[in-house]
């Protein structure tokens, strides 16, 4: 393993420029009018009437986040929730990650991995997401190679984050002690 500047390899300061090389092309300004499409709605659009949740479902919410963010009308409330709290990045992090988990042509993988990368993840992203450096930094390795799993600890991180955070205070307001009555 690389350690230490002074006693680094040169295999090992090879390998960091590949990756940086790799990554700078990852992350290069869009060269063609197909880099501008959004592999996700800028705002996300209410769920088609998305069915109100019986006060049983809705109680469920309160022990598994999991649940709550499968539920499309769960979901749109806690999304309406974190914005009250101006945390509603999180969410849309979380949701974006799930697209691009979905997605399966390399080239739109690529596509999604850098739009999620300047949304969210880099410094100063218009919607920054609040992970420690090393996850950022294991997130920009995996970044090199994009692949299905290249977002997996920063979205984790973001999740337990949400549901140590987010999801007992979402629990207490009052609109969701209105769903379970």
């Amino acid at each position: 393993m690389c350690k230490g500047l002074a006693a680094l390899p040169h295999t090992c300061l090879e390998r960091a420029k590949e990756i940086k090389t790799k990554l700078g092309t990852l992350l290069q300004k869009p060269d063609s009018a197909i880099d501008f499409i959004i592999p996700y709605p800028e705002k996300p659009e209410k769920p088609p009437k998305a069915q109100k949740p019986s006060p049983e479902e809705a109680l469920q919410w309160r022990d598994s986040l999991e649940k709550l963010l499968q539920n499309p009308y769960g979901l749109a409330s806690f999304r309406s929730f974190l914005r009250s709290e101006f945390s509603e990045e999180n969410a849309e992090f979380w949701v974006a990650c799930e697209d691009y988990k979905k997605t399966k042509s390399p080239v739109k993988m690529a596509e999604k991995a850098k739009k999620i990368y300047e949304e969210f993840i880099q410094t100063e992203a218009p919607k920054e997401v609040n992970i420690d450096h090393f996850t950022k930094a294991v997130t920009m390795k995996n970044l090199v190679e994009p692949s299905p799993t290249s977002f997996d600890m920063a979205q984790k991180r973001i999740f337990a984050l949400m549901e140590k955070d987010s999801l007992p205070r979402f629990v207490r307001s009052e609109f969701y002690q209105e769903l379970i009555k």
